[in-house]
């Protein structure tokens, strides 16, 4: 139903193109619309994507559907020795609840696992008040802690950090 690829520098338009999508409807109850226009630039400017690409380590993949058409995104960065972080997991709203998300999950698991031949943990930070907490509960992460992370203007991404452990034999 859906496949992926691993994006180039040369996708950073798209997936700017699919955060300018999703982005309101995900953000939009929980964030003011200064601190969501604040965020969206600071993360989503075509110089910072490349520059997450480059110079952070963030791979990204492209997520599209039967008709090839892109639906979403998601983004890994080796955290340390054997943890890694889903930096992002996007889809465009019309694709919730038929199965993207859990493609997304498991489509980075086995990245990660085609990669890293030992045990490892797979992190993410996500907002306090999105509803993907559940989600993401659902998939097998667990609440780890939680941080208020200052990104500047005043402004703070209040998050849970969740882990999922994967265990090879």
């Amino acid at each position: 139903m859906y496949t992926h690829c691993k994006a180039t520098t040369e996708d950073c338009f798209l997936i700017r193109s699919l955060a300018e999508r999703i982005w309101s409807h995900t953000y939009g109850r929980i964030l003011s619309p200064q601190q969501l226009a604040y965020m969206f630039e600071m993360m989503y400017a075509p110089e910072n994507i490349l520059r997450q690409m480059t110079k952070e380590g963030h791979t990204y993949f492209i997520v599209r559907d039967d008709e090839k058409n892109p639906v979403g995104y998601f983004s890994i960065q080796r955290h340390d020795a054997n943890t890694y972080l889903f930096q992002k997991i996007y889809a465009l709203p019309e694709q919730h609840g038929k199965g993207v998300g859990r493609y997304m999950i498991e489509q980075g698991i086995a990245e990660v696992a085609a990669l890293h031949c030992a045990s490892f943990s797979m992190m993410l930070y996500v907002n306090r008040e999105n509803p993907a907490v559940g989600f993401y509960r659902h998939m097998g992460f667990q609440v780890i802690d939680t941080r208020d992370y200052p990104i500047g203007n005043e402004y703070y991404m209040n998050d849970y950090i969740m882990k999922r452990d994967i265990f090879r034999e």
